[in-house]
This record gives C-alpha cells, sequence and structure tokens, in this order.
C-alpha cells in the first residue's frame, strides 16, 4: 500500500508545522524503529521507558520518508541534517497517530459493525461471548483482545504492540484484514489506558458495553476518578450502550447519560433492568437460568460456568438487540456459544483433579471465581495467585486479603515482571496476608515456578486453580515477551492431558 501525501493539506491532522518537502510517498507505518521499512511514516511515541524520538535517525537509516514528533528542539536539528526527510510537528502524537492509520487503511473500521467493551473485569469474556453470538447468528465478527487476534473462524497470527488493546497503528490494519476476510463486525477490548492514549480515537462505536468497575489500574490513572473518567469515554464515542445496571460503580453515570440507545442487565433482580436472570443453577458444563426480557421470560440453558458469566452473556444478548436481532433468534443459537481461552478453562487429569485456568486478577473478580469453583466437587482447594509487575503494586496485598483463609493451598507468584525484580512483586503480595509464614502458603518468583508448584501439590481430587493474568502464552520481562504456556507444564505432569 503506497499514498502520496500532501502534508500541508491535510488540516485533520494539526500539525503545527512542517519541516523538509511538503509531499512525501508513504508505503507502510511504524512506532518502533526497528520495524521500519523504506518510505515508512516513523510516529516518535514516549512512555514511561522510552521515547521515540531518540530513535528517529535509526529510522530514516532503514529509509523512513516522514518523522512524526512533539520534540520541536529535536526535529528542528535533524531535519538540517536530513533534508529530504519530512519532519512533522504535532501537539500529541498519539492521536494524530490514530487519524493517520485510519485513513492509511482505508477507513475500514467503517465498513464494519463496531462493539467495544470495558470494564474492571469481564472485557474478555464478554467479547469472546460477543464474537460466538453474533457470528452464530450470522454476522461474521472478529474480536480483538487479551486473547489476540480472531477472525470470525480462527486465532490470526499478530505481534501485538499492547496485551489487550493494540496502538491505533494495529488496530486499523486488524480492522482491513477482518474485512479482507468477509468479517462483518469487530467486538474488541478497550481499555481506560487506550481510551487515555487516543487508541480508538476516531471510531464511532455501533455498540459500547460496560460490564462493571472497581479499582484497577492506579499505577497508571492515579485517582480513582480519573480511571472512571477514562473508561466513560468510550460512551460518547457510541451510537448505543449496554450497561450492568448492577454496578455501582459506573452504572448511575451512564444511566445519566439519558434512556435513548441504552440496554440494561441485571443477575440481582434490578426491576428496571431490560434483560435479567433469575434462577440461576450452575452445572458441570454450563448454567441453567429464566431470561427475562420486556416481560417474556424464557428457561435457557449456556454452556458457560458461573453466576458472573451468566451477567457476561446477557451483555453479548444485548449488544445482538442493538444490531436489530431478534429475541427469538437469539434464544434458538445461545446452547451453541463459545467463550474465550483462559477464562474457567478446565483440564480433567488421569487422578480426577480439575485443573482450573481463569486469569481473574483483581481481587473482585478473584472473590467472585472462589464462590464459584467452590460449587465444584473436590477434596482440597489449591489456588495460585500472583503480583504483575506491569500492574498496580498497591493492589497486590488485596489479592493476598481476597484469598486469605479461602484456600488449603496458596502459591504466591510473579506474572510480568516488567521492569521489577520478582522478589519485590512477590514481597508486596506477601504483605496482605495476616501470617505471610503460614505453612499453606508457597511463594514463587516466576509463574512457570509456581504453576509447577501448584501441580506438585495437588493429590487426588484436588481442584488446582491457576489465576492472574497470564496472556498471549507469554511473559513481559524487560520488555520482552518471554514464551510461556500453563497448559504445556499441566501435559508435562499428565501427557495424556494434552489438549
Amino acid at each position: 500500500m503506497a499514498m502520496k501525501i500532501q502534508f500541508e493539506h491535510i488540516k485533520k491532522l494539526h500539525i503545527r508545522h512542517i519541516y523538509g518537502p511538503l509531499q512525501q510517498e508513504v508505503r507502510t507505518l511504524a512506532f518502533h524503529s526497528k520495524r521500519v521499512e523504506p518510505e515508512a511514516a516513523f510516529f516518535c511515541l514516549k512512555g514511561e521507558n522510552f521515547d521515540g524520538h531518540g530513535y528517529i535517525e535509526e529510522a530514516i537509516g532503514l529509509g523512513a520518508s516522514t518523522i512524526i514528533g512533539s520534540d520541536e528542539k529535536v526535529l528542528d536539528e535533524l531535519s538540517k541534517i536530513y533534508d529530504r526527510t519530512t519532519f512533522l510537528l504535532v501537539d500529541n502524537v498519539r492521536s494524530v497517530m490514530s487519524v493517520f492509520s485510519k485513513d492509511f487503511f482505508g477507513f475500514a473500521d467503517e465498513e464494519l459493525k463496531t462493539i467495544g467493551v470495558t470494564g474492571t473485569n469481564g472485557k474478555t469474556t464478554v467479547t469472546a461471548y460477543v464474537r460466538s453470538l453474533l457470528t452464530l447468528l450470522g454476522l461474521p465478527t472478529g474480536s480483538i483482545g487479551t486473547t489476540g487476534i480472531w477472525s470470525s473462524k480462527r486465532k490470526l497470527e499478530y505481534k501485538k504492540s499492547t496485551p489487550t488493546t493494540p496502538e491505533s497503528m494495529d488496530l486499523h490494519r486488524i480492522f482491513r484484514d477482518l474485512r479482507n476476510l468477509d468479517d462483518e463486525a469487530a467486538v474488541m477490548e478497550v481499555s481506560s489506558i487506550a481510551l487515555d492514549q487516543c487508541r480508538v480515537e476516531g471510531i464511532q462505536y455501533d455498540v459500547a458495553v460496560h460490564t462493571n468497575f472497581s479499582e484497577e489500574h492506579l499505577e497508571y490513572h492515579r485517582t480513582i476518578d480519573h480511571y472512571r473518567e477514562c473508561k466513560m469515554r468510550l460512551f460518547n464515542q457510541a451510537d448505543h450502550r449496554v450497561v450492568n445496571i448492577d454496578d455501582e460503580g459506573m452504572a448511575p453515570e451512564l444511566l445519566a447519560m439519558g434512556s435513548d440507545g441504552l440496554l440494561t442487565y441485571s443477575i440481582e433482580g434490578h426491576p428496571e433492568a431490560d434483560l435479567s436472570a433469575a434462577n440461576i443453577q450452575v452445572m458441570e458444563k454450563g448454567s441453567l437460568f429464566d431470561l427475562t426480557y420486556k416481560g417474556d421470560t424464557k428457561k435457557v440453558y449456556v454452556p458457560v460456568y458461573g453466576t458472573y458469566n451468566v451477567a457476561n452473556v446477557m451483555a453479548a444478548i444485548a449488544t445482538a438487540f442493538h444490531l436489530n436481532y431478534s429475541w427469538e433468534e437469539v434464544l434458538d443459537v445461545l446452547p451453541n456459544m463459545d467463550g474465550p481461552e483462559g477464562r474457567f478453562q478446565v483440564i480433567e487429569t488421569p487422578l480426577n483433579q480439575k485443573v482450573i485456568l481463569d486469569y481473574a486478577h483483581t481481587p473482585v473478580a478473584l472473590n467472585r471465581l472462589l464462590e464459584e469453583v467452590k460449587k465444584l466437587d473436590h477434596r482440597r482447594l489449591i489456588v495460585m495467585i500472583a503480583g504483575i509487575g506491569i500492574r498496580d503494586f498497591n493492589k497486590m496485598p488485596k489479592m493476598a486479603k481476597a484469598i486469605e483463609g479461602k484456600a488449603d493451598e496458596v502459591i504466591v507468584t510473579v506474572d510480568h515482571p516488567g521492569y521489577h525484580d520478582p522478589q519485590s512483586v512477590v514481597d508486596q503480595v506477601m504483605t496482605g496476608f495476616t501470617n505471610p509464614m503460614a505453612s499453606n502458603i508457597h511463594p514463587t518468583l516466576t509463574r512457570e515456578e509456581g504453576v509447577r508448584k501448584s501441580m506438585q501439590l495437588g493429590e487426588e481430587g484436588d481442584i488446582i486453580l491457576l489465576t492472574s493474568g497470564c496472556i498471549n502464552n507469554s511473559q513481559i520481562v524487560k520488555g520482552e515477551e518471554v514464551p510461556h504456556s500453563d497448559e504445556k507444564i499441566i501435559e508435562s505432569f499428565f501427557p495424556s492431558v494434552a489438549q
């Protein structure tokens, strides 16, 4: 793909100054200098541990024709050396990258039905349910989020730029690829950080979905109010809203936006909910419950486990209603829904054990998960929790408080240490225990070590619950993705359970 661009005519980029040629050929986009190709536009992003302006000369050496940055002094100096390169001075590089990428990849998002899902917990699960439900209804839908990039038919190979919501450049490339694979809709997790960093700027969603709200990501947002305000932004760029009316953390603000284009859901019997579930029976392979919509109640079965997942199913159903699918059409396909990888994923072992993978990584999610897991038959409960090095350190002791006294054995480990010493992460989690020296608490320094310790402690008839945020089959260590798979470690104990 190539575009000959007259930069002085593109007012929507809000360019403060142009150094060098006013026109360039742009064949590709990059924000990582090592991925620059000839005639690329290179965006100088800044982060906590990097500044793209320091890699401009490397990008030019690899053939970049255009540099977009916000450091006036750097751009001015380099433009005098590289006079055949165009330098664009802008106020917000991420915002410009969103606008530029949307245009470069042919406004593919506008050719798809788009659904954005936000919330402290449940984003990944709701995204998977929406993808499955809409595809079953005849609207081929891809998904973007923690478990990777999926078309309506299969998982796609992508090197993701972030764990949850990709950078805008990658996001618009994915939209284009989904469109080219004949998908007609895309559902995506939209994190608060992505909203704050302009990654989804310029996308007008057909539906925005709210799951719940509790304290999270304060290592980034610093205050709970800023965290909430960032999430609220999604609903200002959506035609329709789906709101969990049971949630006290953010639902009141969303309901205050008005009833136009709004559908609500409840598992707590809220009298004003458009969709509600009652008499929920959780079974080994799924859930049976009474589903009510506009006064009509049906007994439905869905192959998902847990009361909280019934709420997530209703979020997907409400999304389908916003896209004009009928009550009858939805009821017909519900029993065939699929869920996401790594969310209440049960592996049976030859010792009559259940190894459950569920990457709950907040105190609220862990508490909900424990309530459901304890409904299953078991002898002992062994639970692994983790401190996540790339998340809020203040949350780590709360994970310990959430599990204390609720499991027979507790393994403490670290996920994604990032640039932190793993020992410091584990030590922070341990401060949350009343008695961190208890004989049933086992600290480990890597996720692999934690999984192995959990499996070693397991005996016949036990449930081994592996929680926290292992994503994309890797661990993030000092900016690098180190391959990791819980399933492969489990298989090494019981080769016959290979999936």
